[in-house]
């Protein structure tokens, strides 16, 4: 009970330290919609709290240039991917993450770049991009880079979906709500004040948020370089955009048909009164 009551306690803070992505992984707090919560509210949280973590010393390659992809479709395979994501920049290795014993896609993979410029320019363009009919998400890896990190099947990770009770805030997907009771103070994520320049330490994370407000000002030049093919599709909002400006021009065509036919009937109708007269 002494152990849980200390878990506990580290949720509470000040509201001065809050902000709407996390910069260290606290199980009680990414169970919190607005990250202020001091009792757990599901079991999987009080598991993530008592869990002792340790990431995976086999997985190789540098952290702070890798990308988590997740939401793939199962038959995505690492060639669409490397066509993909090349279109960012130079790619060192794609691990496509398989299970063991039927050799199937888990959905998520993990991209690793040559340059720092590509990561970000992938984080920034490739976030809800739509391969193989599936609209992927797209992260830094947070496994290596976000001081205690618990993974999803532990009770942690971020996001999740409503139905199944396990909601986790604080990342990319689900960022923290600002709380009722928060004082006016400045924060440079809902754009009010000044901007902070950050330096992003390999000892800690990194406000995905700040990292691409420093590319935003050459944004427009780069813009016809980074054009999106329809190959890999528009996100699922323009689609339904699109076809719904596709009906539209259909209902009026239509319309317009059936006006000129209309017409025709009436003239051809007349003529014939006519000939009878």
């Amino acid at each position: 009970m002494a152990a849980a009551q200390l878990q506990t306690g580290r949720g509470k803070g000040t509201m001065s330290d809050w902000a709407p992505i996390a910069k260290e992984y606290d199980p009680l707090k990414a169970g919190s919609i607005d990250g202020t919560d001091e009792e757990p509210h599901d079991r999987a949280i009080w598991r993530a709290m008592l869990a002792r973590y340790v990431p995976n010393k086999g997985v190789t390659g540098d952290p702070h240039l890798t990308l988590f992809v997740a939401r793939l479709n199962l038959q995505t395979t690492e060639e669409k991917l490397k066509e993909v994501f090349s279109r960012y920049g130079d790619i060192r290795k794609i691990r496509l993450v398989r299970d063991l014993v039927t050799g199937f896609s888990k959905g998520y993979a993990f991209i690793e770049y040559k340059e720092e410029r590509a990561l970000v320019k992938a984080h920034r363009d490739a976030n809800r991009l739509v391969i193989d009919q599936h609209e992927i998400f797209v992260d830094f890896e947070l496994e290596r880079t976000l001081k205690g990190w618990i993974p999803r099947r532990l009770g942690g990770g971020f996001g999740g979906k409503k139905e199944s009770g396990q909601l986790r805030f604080g990342g990319r997907d689900r960022p923290f709500r600002k709380p009722i009771n928060l004082p006016n103070m400045k924060s440079d994520f809902y754009g009010e004040g000044s901007a902070e320049k950050r330096n992003w330490s390999r000892e800690g994370s990194r406000d995905w948020r700040t990292r691409d407000r420093d590319h935003d000002r050459s944004r427009d030049k780069r813009w016809p370089e980074r054009e999106r093919s329809w190959t890999w599709g528009e996100s699922e909002r323009d689609s339904k955009e699109e076809r719904s400006r596709g009906r539209e021009r259909k209902d009026r065509d239509r319309k317009d048909r059936d006006r000129d036919r209309s017409r025709e009937r009436d003239t051809k109708k007349q003529r014939d009164d006519d000939k009878h007269r």
